[in-house]
């Protein structure tokens, strides 16, 4: 029985996934840690994913420790890697991905990056290889299901390639965890997606503390 296609991501109360983009290479860049641009880009998203940085599962998984805390908001993050037997991502999250992932990448899976050129696949310490499609996204998509079998396929992102997948119709469920952060302006989740194309229901919503996980099907109308 093949998996699920679902996405899983943080956004902020009013509606964005991320900061307003700056360049890659200047935010990973020495001179870019002194950029006021990069300065307040890195603090917009710490702030939008602060609630996961304290979890044990998220310190466990990037080698930061065997601490951290347990409880709702530690066992959705370890279900969502659990599910999860293939990643496909976009080739901006990959190149912003690149010089800031440990060699150890987090995801410990076969991913697939969609993009325009060709590339050899990448193997990486503890189970991770990248896989790179220049010929679509359903291309992509199948490739990913072929490799996870029973697992799920997760549109890792970024904010484009998980609403073409969306509203390509190629979404089964997803999954927003909301924060108690407003950003004015940003990365829309849910910018160039049709909505009359597209069902949802709401199937769980979870709160903890610190933020309130909603849970979707979603379908075509």
């Amino acid at each position: 029985m093949a998996g699920k296609v679902f996405f899983s991501v943080t956004m902020s109360l009013d509606g964005f996934m991320a900061p307003d983009p700056e360049p890659v290479e200047l935010v990973f860049s020495p001179e870019g840690q002194s950029d006021p641009r990069v300065q307040r880009w890195q603090s917009k998203w710490s702030e939008l994913q602060a609630w996961a940085f304290p979890l044990r599962f998220f310190r466990q998984n990037l080698k930061f420790g065997d601490d951290g805390e347990e409880g709702l908001d530690n066992d959705i993050a370890r279900a969502t890697y659990e599910r999860t037997g293939v990643s496909v991502m976009g080739k901006r999250m990959f190149d912003a991905g690149e010089p800031s992932w440990p060699e150890e990448a987090p995801f410990h899976t076969p991913v697939f990056v969609l993009t325009h050129t060709r590339r050899e696949p990448w193997e990486r310490p503890g189970g991770t290889t990248f896989h790179f499609v220049n010929d679509g996204i359903e291309s992509a998509l199948d490739q990913a299901r072929e490799v996870a079998g029973d697992r799920d396929v997760r549109i890792a992102g970024g904010a484009e390639t998980i609403q073409e997948y969306l509203d390509s119709g190629l979404i089964d469920e997803f999954s927003v965890t909301l924060a108690p952060v407003l950003f004015g302006t940003g990365i829309r989740l849910f910018d160039h997606v049709d909505p009359d194309r597209i069902a949802l229901e709401q199937v769980r919503a979870d709160a903890s503390s610190r933020v309130t996980h909603l849970t979707y099907t979603a379908g075509k109308r």
